[in-house]
């Protein structure tokens, strides 16, 4: 059974409330588009169920605080996006939870 949402506008653009799910029944996206843009906050899970990405899109481009996860659940790396590109302070984590790397974009 197929529990997909995926509400086209008129012209057959993705719009409105989406998610998408696995052959097993879990969520695997959600988010929302406005006229083919996804737009606001979306979150991609694992088959486990687990989150897997989390963060915010503006008009189709990611815009805001992103955080990734691994199969476990366990924080892997987190940042923020401005206009679509990496900015500012990224840091990645170990299998552990610890930090292991920091980045910075300008």
């Amino acid at each position: 059974m197929n529990k997909d949402i995926k509400p086209e506008n008129k012209k057959g653009q993705p719009h409105g409330p989406w998610e998408s799910y696995y052959y097993n029944g879990q969520l695997s996206t959600k988010g929302n588009y406005i006229n083919d843009y996804r737009h606001g906050l979306w979150e991609w899970y694992h088959s486990n169920g687990k989150l897997y990405y989390k963060g915010n899109f503006i008009n189709g481009n990611q815009d805001g605080p992103w955080e990734r996860y691994n199969t476990n659940g366990k924080l892997e790396a987190k940042g923020n996006y401005t206009n679509g590109n990496p900015d500012g302070l990224w840091e990645w984590y170990d299998s552990n939870g610890n930090l292991h790397l920091k980045e910075y974009y300008i």
